[in-house]
């Protein structure tokens, strides 16, 4: 079949569904979210379908474009669009310039896939809600995280290689050991300087063998116009996701869990996913293998829908959390959910590409955030209310994956807190004398069944 035979049509997903190849003689097709592109070498294509509102139109070929923000199409203007559903673009190929460069930091472009789903809108249905999980969400705070993003914004730009950036990365460890994480820095290479990675590491409770779930967010903005001096404030991109990262950290750090959880807050990856493509080239096998999730989190913020929506990015060894990710936004959200199995551009990729089971969440994009990459990446664009939505989705999903370890005893009698960490538990005997009991974060002390007897006596008021 020539190229310049093909014809296409547009019609709504909800008048034209195909799930798989197409039959001999048949169309093919292509979905974007409510949108499918048909096309044939036949004359009589549109004919096949029946009567279609969009005529069909010859050009040379169609190809996918998967872009951050608006940059490929603030880039090329005048490439003809045939689907524009903001990330992810189908396009006239005839109309792409020539020696274009395939796939940069911010946008690639490939043949479209023939008879695939290349976004999906799937139906899930809400499963029953759970008490603890309940109790687990309530904790999530607006204002801790409005708060965390204002500081992170106040930097001026966090530029992989700015001292804005190094302050925040030493903030964020700072915070990240105040909750109880054992922290370290990962000195990375971004072109011809350095950076680094924030990590903070919890172990679960489990005896023998434990999974790993990994937490992440890029901490770097970046102006692409104004150079690496000019101001970046990267409120959604990615002070979103950091000031979540922080969040879902604080609330984790909470609870007993049976696995281990790590969150990393990596550095460069604006210029090209550093941070993260080092961090796994230097992972031993064995790190690598007892990884159960990583959820990435980039740009979870600006409302670019009708209503609060959600993507979720990965490939085929993410099916599992996606799945999961998917049930907890119907069940504890109102979030509408898509999903890609066509990963690109921020810090899941490089966890897949090595077979690692990642995912990503985004924002929604029925049409294109235009503000990222520049100075006008700020508050004002901010949407605490999707950025919750993401959140509980988030936090409910990693519960599941974690596992709360309830097999702690319970304490018998009032308790208080004579310090972090520790929870002090009076009883008062058959004698009426007064028992005391301590946990210190780990065990009881000084054993599991005995109190230690404080004397006295219990007078009613």
């Amino acid at each position: 079949m020539s190229p310049r035979s093909l014809r296409w049509v547009v019609v709504p997903a909800s008048r034209y569904a195909p799930s798989g190849p197409a039959a001999a003689g048949a169309p093919h097709w292509a979905r974007l979210g409510d949108s499918v592109v048909v096309w044939s070498a036949a004359s009589d294509a549109a004919a096949r379908l029946g009567r279609l509102d969009v005529a069909p139109a010859r050009a040379a070929g169609l190809a996918l474009v998967t872009q951050v923000g608006r940059s490929f199409q603030d880039d090329h203007p005048s490439v003809r669009l045939v689907v524009d559903h903001g990330r992810h673009l189908i396009v006239d190929s005839a109309t792409l310039p020539s020696g274009l460069e395939a796939t940069t930091a911010c946008w690639r472009v490939e043949p479209l896939p023939v008879d695939a789903i290349i976004v999906d809108r799937p139906v899930t249905v809400a499963a029953r809600s759970d008490p603890t999980t309940l109790a687990l969400l309530a904790e999530l705070s607006p204002q801790a995280c409005e708060s965390d993003l204002l500081w992170l914004v106040g930097r001026g730009t966090r530029h992989s290689l700015s001292a804005g950036f190094a302050s925040a990365a030493a903030w964020a460890a700072d915070r990240l050991t105040s909750l109880g994480y054992t922290t370290s820095r990962q000195g990375i290479s971004v072109e011809a300087g350095h950076s680094e990675n924030v990590i903070a590491d919890r172990p679960g409770t489990a005896d023998g063998p434990r999974d790993l779930v990994l937490i992440t967010a890029h901490l770097d903005s970046i102006n692409l116009p104004g150079g690496p001096s000019a101001p970046a404030p990267g409120a959604d991109d990615n002070g979103s996701g950091s000031a979540g990262l922080l969040e879902l950290g604080r609330i984790l750090g909470g609870r007993r869990w049976r696995h281990d959880l790590r969150l990393i807050l990596f550095g460069g990856e604006e210029e090209g996913l550093h941070g993260s493509t080092q961090h796994v080239a230097a992972l031993p096998a064995a790190e690598r293998a007892r990884i159960r999730a990583v959820l990435n989190m980039d740009m979870v913020a600006t409302l670019n829908t009708a209503q609060l929506a959600v993507l979720l990015e990965g490939a085929t060894v993410s099916s599992s959390l996606i799945n999961d990710l998917a049930s907890a936004a119907a069940t504890y959200t109102g979030l509408r959910v898509e999903t890609s199995l066509h990963p690109f551009a921020s810090d899941h990729v490089p966890f897949i590409n090595a077979g690692i089971p990642a995912v990503l969440t985004i924002e929604g994009a029925d049409s294109a955030n235009g503000h990222i990459h520049s100075d006008q990446d700020v508050m004002a664009h901010i949407d605490l209310q999707l950025m919750q939505a993401i959140l509980r989705m988030n936090l409910a999903a990693l519960a599941s994956w974690l596992e709360q370890d309830l097999s702690v005893p319970r304490p018998s009698g009032p308790v208080v807190a004579s310090a972090p960490e520790r929870l002090d538990v009076f009883v008062v005997g058959t004698d009426s004398a007064v028992y005391h009991k301590a946990w210190d974060g780990n065990a009881w002390q000084p054993s599991v069944t005995d109190y230690e007897p404080l004397g006295g006596t219990v007078v009613d008021p």
